[in-house]
């Protein structure tokens, strides 16, 4: 029989692993332990070395109602017991329990997600030497899919995108193209006894899909790979005309209008001049980089920023979001 606090301890320890993998866990009531719910997926967990429990555990079905939607949980249970089988659930003995609590110490110091595939739902023992069925982690979720590419860091992870979202979903990691660009004006022109300086200095980026604008800073980019499984959007407009709109609207802001009054006897003159930046004192400089984006599908389609966490406006036809 597993005693009290030794119960206690494997819990909190179980609660430290499927958080580690992005779960959402309560705690449960007697003679459960825990739940946890990720997504689609439903996990009741048991501790226990009684066998009559875990056979009762094994030989019944769980469902739960999420927002009008039934899920039937997968059970997993962690024993210490190594001459027991069931027929149902995902056996956790002490070789995966030990291998998962250290996959899930290492995700918590590098700040990363652990994968836990619990596709498979029948193991026959628990305890042994051989990795059981279903329950291996393929690996840290910012593994690399071998696509190298300059972007912004994933901060936010898939689990926290879909609180954020407030529906269940599939969520779809995809890292969307922008050119983000860095521009200097110089210059001045003089009209009468106005002068007009055209300095200005500044950071921005365009979506190198829908054209939207947005204020960003390149120093936080990383040149790496990004995680395995992620989208890579193709981009839309050419970096060309990108790097042409920029400037137009750069000369268009610096663009001032200036009035000069004038008197003449009795009579008084007002004239008006549109003084314009020189296209010449204008340097760009530009690159192509991405922002990653949680896409959620559930009822409907949420985006969230996945460097940022925030939560974006309807999904555009293109499938990008308006920052």
């Amino acid at each position: 029989m597993m005693e009290q606090d030794m119960r206690e301890k494997a819990k909190n320890a179980m609660r430290l692993i499927l958080e580690a993998a992005r779960f959402d866990v309560d705690e449960v009531d007697e003679p459960l332990d825990l739940s946890a719910v990720r997504e689609d997926t439903c996990l009741l967990v048991l501790c226990s070395n009684e066998k009559d429990v875990i056979a009762q555990f094994d030989k019944t079905n769980y469902s739960l109602m999420v927002n009008d939607h039934e899920m039937t949980c997968k059970k997993l249970f962690f024993t210490l017991e190594k001459n027991i089988t069931t027929e149902n659930c995902i056996q956790w003995g002490v070789d995966e329990f030990v291998r998962f609590a250290g996959e899930a110490v290492l995700a918590d110091i590098l700040d990363r997600e652990l994968a836990l595939d619990l596709s498979g739902t029948k193991v026959k023992k628990a305890g042994g030497s051989g990795v059981a069925s279903g329950t291996v982690p393929s690996s840290v979720a910012q593994d690399t899919s071998g696509i190298t590419i300059p972007h912004f860091p994933v901060k936010i992870t898939e689990q926290a995108a879909i609180r954020t979202a407030g529906i269940q979903g599939a969520a779809k990691l995809r890292f969307m193209p922008y050119f983000l660009f860095h521009y200097t004006s110089t210059g001045e022109q003089v009209y009468k006894d106005r002068r007009i300086p055209f300095d200005a200095d500044g950071w921005g980026a365009i979506n190198a899909i829908n054209g939207i604008k947005i204020e960003l800073d390149g120093k936080q980019i990383v040149e790496g790979g990004i995680p395995a499984g992620a989208e890579v959007a193709d981009p839309h407009i050419a970096k060309e005309e990108a790097a042409e709109r920029i400037v137009s609207e750069l000369i268009e802001r610096l663009t001032q209008k200036v009035r000069i009054k004038q008197e003449k006897g009795d009579a008084i003159f007002y004239e008006e001049k549109i003084l314009k930046p020189d296209k010449k004192n204008i340097k760009l400089d530009s690159k192509q980089v991405y922002i990653p984006v949680w896409q959620i599908r559930g009822k409907k389609i949420i985006e969230v920023n996945a460097f940022t966490g925030e939560l974006l406006s309807e999904p555009m036809d293109e499938g990008v979001e308006v920052f």
